[in-house]
């Protein structure tokens, strides 16, 4: 993959955090990896607001129906990895 060398301005004590955690990656492996990451949370986000654009804002009732299907799945999972958290058996 070719890479391409930028200049950015960052307070002096995150670039310190950041080069104590980056270690022994390198500095840039753990920048490029960090806006990866924002880029692919923003994604959902953009989707989200061309959506509302599109058909509207979402209701109360259609925002408390996703959030009860949330927790079904999520109960779903719990079942089946039984109350301890590991797996019964069961195909997932």
């Amino acid at each position: 993959m070719a890479t391409k060398k930028v200049t950015v301005t960052i307070p002096g004590d995150l670039l310190d955090e950041i080069r104590s955690e980056a270690a022994e990656r390198g500095l840039s492996a753990y920048v490029a990896e960090a806006l990866r990451y924002k880029r692919d949370r923003d994604r959902p986000r953009e989707l989200a607001d061309w959506l509302q654009e599109e058909h509207g804002p979402v209701t109360g009732d259609e925002r408390a129906a996703a959030l009860a299907e949330l927790d079904e799945l999520d109960a779903e999972h719990l079942r089946r990895r039984g109350t301890d958290g590991r797996r019964t058996g069961e195909a997932a």
